[in-house]
């Protein structure tokens, strides 16, 4: 391990950290939408009248829960392509 330059132990680092990062960043938006769906579908058996509207609402929610998902990725993808980390600690 001492053997690595600064610049491989920050990629190394970075990678582990965006593996985690996906797994967490996924998971969590994941079990979210899915009470999401859960409790619409509950509403939607205790009043079919009102399912078009509870449909809707959940349609919106699930697609403002994903972005959460999707943010994750966008900076995984900086993170692990254009590593901004490696010219602020290293200077280049």
């Amino acid at each position: 391990m001492e053997n690595l330059s600064p610049e491989v132990l920050i990629i190394i680092v970075t990678t582990i950290v965006c593996g985690v990062a996906v797994v967490v960043g996924t998971m969590i938006p994941t079990w979210v939408e899915g009470k999401t769906a859960e409790k619409a579908i509950e509403g939607m058996a205790r009043q079919p009248d009102a399912a078009p509207q509870l449909r809707t609402a959940m349609l919106i929610a699930m697609a403002l829960l994903e972005t959460a998902s999707i943010y994750v990725l966008l900076i995984v993808l900086v993170l692990l392509f254009a590593n901004p980390l490696i010219t602020l600690f290293l200077g280049g």
